[in-house]
């Protein structure tokens, strides 16, 4: 009997104006589908509208916030791995994309996280090493390999064609990917024999 793919929801993490995120975030979400061992999920944050003020414990949502929170948490939820594409901003990630974060809780628990960044010379890693904290605390195991992009607009075409250097940048997701499924079909298993104490 075959087992269930997986699915992998990828987070564009940033919503400037005039950001490279969606770029990097579809091209690695084609990179997945290459890869075949995930379904994807490609999430965009500057299609999700929630608020920064959040309600206190058991505070019912406003309507429209529902609206927005409760499609986004089944997305959360029903993923068995992540990707977080992240820019670097002052040496750290978007404010946008922590929120979102910090919007949900258990439904991280028990399920690895990979990250692809870019930036300047440091190429986003500064964003990651700050991510990796924030989802040790989420009770998620973070993989090892990345995939970073450094003077990231150099990488595209003003058509958001690329990357320049295509075997390399596969290769690094490749990477990625292979230590992700690992953790996600072990994680997954095992939650299904014994729960995850959270």
């Amino acid at each position: 009997m075959a087992e269930k793919k997986l699915r992998l929801l990828v987070i564009v993490g940033s919503v400037r104006g005039g950001r490279l995120a969606p770029t990097v975030g579809n091209w690695f979400a084609a990179e997945t589908k290459e890869f075949g061992e995930f379904e994807v999920d490609l999430l965009d944050l500057a299609d999700v509208d929630l608020p920064l003020s959040m309600p206190a414990f058991g505070e019912e949502l406003p309507p429209e916030v529902k609206a927005v929170q409760e499609p986004l948490t089944e997305r959360v939820a029903r993923a068995d791995a992540y990707v977080v594409v992240t820019p670097e901003y002052n040496h750290s990630y978007p404010a946008a994309l922590k929120n979102v974060i910090d919007w949900h809780l258990t439904e991280w628990a028990a399920k690895p996280v990979g990250f692809v960044s870019y930036g300047g010379v440091s190429g986003g890693l500064r964003a990651t090493e700050h991510l990796r904290g924030v989802f040790a605390e989420l009770h998620t195991v973070t993989v090892r390999e990345t995939v970073s992009f450094t003077n990231a607009w150099e990488h595209w075409d003003e058509e958001g064609n690329g990357p320049k250097e295509p075997e390399i940048c596969r290769d690094a997701a490749k990477r990625l990917l292979v230590q992700l499924h690992w953790w996600a079909r072990v994680l997954a298993d095992a939650k299904e024999k014994m729960p995850y104490p959270a």
